[in-house]
């Protein structure tokens, strides 16, 4: 180096700091509007959301009550099945019984008419 002295004035050196805070300041204000903006996106991301979660919550507690309704119904099927199955055993129970009522009423019939005819033979034959 020369070993020169440079010297500048105070107005000029005050100034270029003046400048420098003023261009920092600009930039500080450029990144702050920057953030703003991005925080009002957010903002407006979280409204969206917060109204689709609305929306979703609704459905459910709409759906809750199709469920407990469609269960209701279920236990009502349910009732009437077990109903019909004790129907359905009972009638073929019913139905094992009519056979052997056939076959009496027939052996009942029969033997009446054995029994008549047996009596008109005897009483026919008789002076």
């Amino acid at each position: 180096m020369s070993g020169e002295t440079v010297t500048y004035s105070l107005e000029t050196v005050l100034k270029d700091i003046k400048d420098s805070v003023k261009d920092v300041s600009q930039k500080i204000d450029n990144l702050q509007r920057d953030v703003n903006q991005k925080f009002d996106k957010i903002d407006e991301c979280f409204d969206k959301i917060d109204e689709r979660l609305n929306k979703v919550e609704i459905g459910l507690v709409a759906l809750t009550e199709k469920v407990g309704g469609m269960d209701k119904r279920l236990e009502k099927v349910e009732n009437e099945q077990a109903t019909m199955i004790k129907a359905i055993s009972d009638l073929q129970r019913f139905r094992g019984l009519i056979l052997p009522i056939i076959v009496g009423a027939l052996s009942a019939t029969i033997g009446a008419v054995i029994t008549v005819a047996a009596k008109m033979l005897l009483i026919g034959n008789s002076p």
